[in-house]
């Protein structure tokens, strides 16, 4: 086996490893289960990198997402379900279907007319195939969606039949109200629900990015991104003067980081 620019050789190499008696041991042994966590582990290593803006990395990474897909159509294929081929055209079906703009006569002048336009197509494959609609409003959101992501996308689907706020400061009100019921828990010494609360906080920061227009996890990925950045800084500074962070007073490392975000701000 070498090297190949052809998809057909990942999906040879991928049939190696999993011919019984002469492939791989630990590639035998998975199943759809063991295998979807490190396929959601090679997505957020894909995010990673483009947040980084690594495209050396992402190159990489999308290979590594590529190889869970023909994983998973290996393993359907060993089931007699379906295989790689069958994957590719379900795809490439539904991009021509859900892009008649592209590829028909229909009009799609805007992002937000082609966003409607797929929706609707959406509901008719599903009728077409005879599933049975969703129940409720909230209907449809995958529970394995991160935390953040499937409040937005629950968020949106509330709002899309007029459950929601109409002023971003009526949010940013109910921010503050929930703030408030934490500090009320705390200083009645009940850890448990306060913490609780904290969930109902989240919630209310998710709703104000939407309606700032802000996806939330890509705004706390970013400042993640920018906490790790000034900390780096506070352990050079540190390191300067012979210290380690566990060595500073909170004090000291504080003054630091005021220097760091002063820094930033002055393009330094």
């Amino acid at each position: 086996m070498k090297p190949s620019r052809d998809i057909s050789r990942l999906i040879e190499i991928m049939a190696a490893l999993r011919t019984p008696g002469t492939g791989c041991p630990w590639d035998l042994e998975q199943n759809f289960a063991t295998i979807a966590p490190y396929t959601l582990e090679e997505a957020y290593e894909v995010a990673d990198a483009i947040a980084h803006g690594d495209l050396d990395h992402l190159r990489d990474e999308l290979g590594d997402l590529l190889l869970q897909v023909v994983y998973h159509a290996r393993m359907a294929e060993e089931e007699g379900r379906f295989d790689f081929g069958d994957v590719v055209e379900s795809i490439t079906g539904k991009m021509v279907r859900r892009h008649p703009h592209v590829f028909a006569d229909a009009e799609g002048n805007t992002a937000d007319h082609v966003k409607g336009m797929w929706e609707r197509i959406k509901a008719e494959e599903k009728a077409e195939r005879g599933e049975p609609p969703k129940q409720g409003a909230l209907a449809g959101v995958p529970v394995a969606l991160p935390a953040l992501t499937r409040a937005l996308k629950l968020q949106n689907k509330a709002g899309q039949v007029g459950f929601d706020w109409n002023d971003p400061r009526a949010v940013l009100a109910k921010i503050r109200e929930e703030a408030d019921e934490i500090e009320a828990e705390l200083d009645a010494g009940k850890r448990v629900e306060a913490a609780a609360e904290v969930g109902d906080l989240l919630f209310a920061v998710v709703n104000l990015a939407r309606h700032l227009g802000a996806d939330p996890e890509g705004v706390l990925r970013a400042t993640n991104v920018k906490f790790e950045r000034r900390f780096a800084s506070i352990e050079r500074a540190l390191a300067e003067r012979g210290k380690t962070p566990s060595e500073a007073t909170l004090a000291e490392m504080d003054a630091l980081w005021d220097e760091a975000k002063r820094a930033e701000k002055s393009g330094n």
